[in-house]
């Protein structure tokens, strides 16, 4: 299948560094699907701007789930990837942040969820708990409420560990599923299929020039709608 680049999001970009503004629906690296992966289509990018006459090096260092939307960063040298892979594994110097819109119930205005996450492989869905089960996983973040809607939430979130579906697995427990994450217990779908959860930024330290890095991904359209003109309480 032929990629196209017409709609790449490009953020932030460097000799070692790229990027991406990822749209749901879009996946970050090859599956089972066979639908082309988002390394891919960047790729494809590289390859275009800089009239590159082989394939362009991409190294994937994180990911978001396919109903994601947000901020991902890839390393386009061989020297940034193992030291990204290195930062993010430790979470030394790197912080993600997101955005996302769960369905209102009261919690307190900021807070730290802890839970045990087991990952369901043929159901690919995580489940939270209170207490340590078998091949659980310990799953941290921290969160605020930034703005009150008539039936959601808008709260900024802070990982603090990086499990599957964590968030999504977290909020689901409190009673608070993320709007449109019918997986996860929503009451509805969103019209596009995307969960409102959007990586809305990352700082590091950059892998080679070793000076802090702040990215910030804009919001999808249909996310920013829910949210315009709703005064926030903090950013």
């Amino acid at each position: 299948m032929k990629t196209t680049t017409q709609n790449l999001q490009v953020l932030y970009e460097d000799n070692h560094l790229i990027a991406i503004n990822k749209r749901a629906g879009d996946i970050v690296q090859g599956d089972k699907t066979g639908d082309i992966p988002l390394s891919e289509i960047v790729k494809a990018y590289l390859v275009e701007k800089y009239h590159k006459a082989g394939e362009a090096y991409l190294g994937v260092v994180h990911r978001l789930d396919r109903p994601t939307t947000g901020l991902v960063l890839f390393a386009k040298t061989s020297k940034a990837l193992p030291r990204l892979n290195a930062a993010f594994a430790t979470k030394e110097e790197v912080c993600k942040q997101y955005w996302a819109l769960i369905e209102k119930k009261p919690i307190p205005a900021e807070g730290t969820l802890m839970h045990f996450l087991v990952r369901n492989t043929s159901q690919n869905k995580s489940y939270a708990y209170q207490t340590e089960k078998p091949q659980s996983q310990k799953a941290v973040l921290t969160y605020k409420i930034l703005a009150t809607l008539t039936h959601y939430l808008l709260v900024e979130i802070n990982l603090l560990t990086g499990r599957h579906h964590q968030i999504r697995a977290q909020f689901a427990a409190l009673g608070c599923p993320l709007k449109g994450d019918l997986k996860y217990g929503a009451k509805r779908s969103n019209p596009d299929g995307s969960i409102s959860l959007h990586a809305r930024a990352l700082t590091l330290l950059h892998p080679v020039k070793k000076e802090p890095l702040s990215l910030t991904a804009p919001l999808p359209e249909a996310f920013a709608k829910l949210i315009e003109n709703i005064p926030l309480i903090s950013s």
